[in-house]
């Protein structure tokens, strides 16, 4: 150099490349997230294959999933108030040209425990004129009530309410197609069905259906 050189200020250069401080930085944080998404990965992956998440919660108690609480339940309904025979009277009238069926069918009435109020023909405006069994003819307040339990004994029979009719009295007017009353067995089953109806089908696990 020979001194023909000189370094002049107070700088001098660098024997080192600079460090690159930001990109360690970026590559820590990187790995840092890296390392945390694979362990969540594989935490995901062994709570599927345990069913943790299902035992969870069913043991927390907290009702989170309501319709599987309820799974495979039964639910009793309530027995239908429905009058006792004894508490019905039954008008028979006979619209066919047959005699006697009144009478007979009053007294097949009465022996089964219903109340008899009057026995007779038809009035004109069903003498001869009811085509099928009979028919059961009442007030409004008689359509699920008294009608229904009349209906037992004589199912075919149609049933009708006539809104304008005083009295809780309901009349079994006689049909050309009559042939007699359901026999008791038959009629004392479907008396005790009305009082105790079957329940229905209740969920069950099988069902395919999601509670969550």
């Amino acid at each position: 150099m020979g001194g023909k050189y000189r370094i002049t200020g107070d700088k001098y250069p660098r024997m080192r490349p600079p460090r690159r401080r930001g990109r360690l930085a970026t590559l820590s944080v990187a790995g840092v997230a890296a390392l945390g998404l694979l362990g969540w990965g594989t935490w995901q992956l062994v709570d599927v294959f345990t069913g943790g998440g299902e035992a969870s919660a069913a043991g927390s108690g907290t009702g989170r999933c309501t319709p599987a609480d309820t799974v495979g339940a039964k639910v009793s309904p309530s027995p239908v108030a429905v009058p006792e025979p004894g508490g019905i009277t039954v008008n028979v009238l006979n619209a066919t040209t047959r005699g006697g069926l009144a009478k007979e069918t009053a007294d097949e009435l009465k022996k089964r425990g219903f109340r008899i109020g009057d026995v007779g023909n038809a009035p004109a405006e069903y003498d001869k004129k009811v085509d099928g069994t009979g028919l059961l003819l009442g007030p409004a307040a008689a359509l699920k009530t008294t009608l229904p339990v009349l209906g037992t004994q004589l199912p075919a029979a149609e049933r009708r309410t006539d809104a304008g009719r005083e009295g809780a009295a309901v009349d079994l007017i006689i049909g050309d197609d009559f042939k007699g009353l359901a026999k008791k067995a038959r009629a004392d089953r479907a008396l005790a069905a009305l009082g105790s109806p079957e329940p229905a089908a209740s969920a069950s696990a099988g069902s395919g259906g999601k509670g969550c």
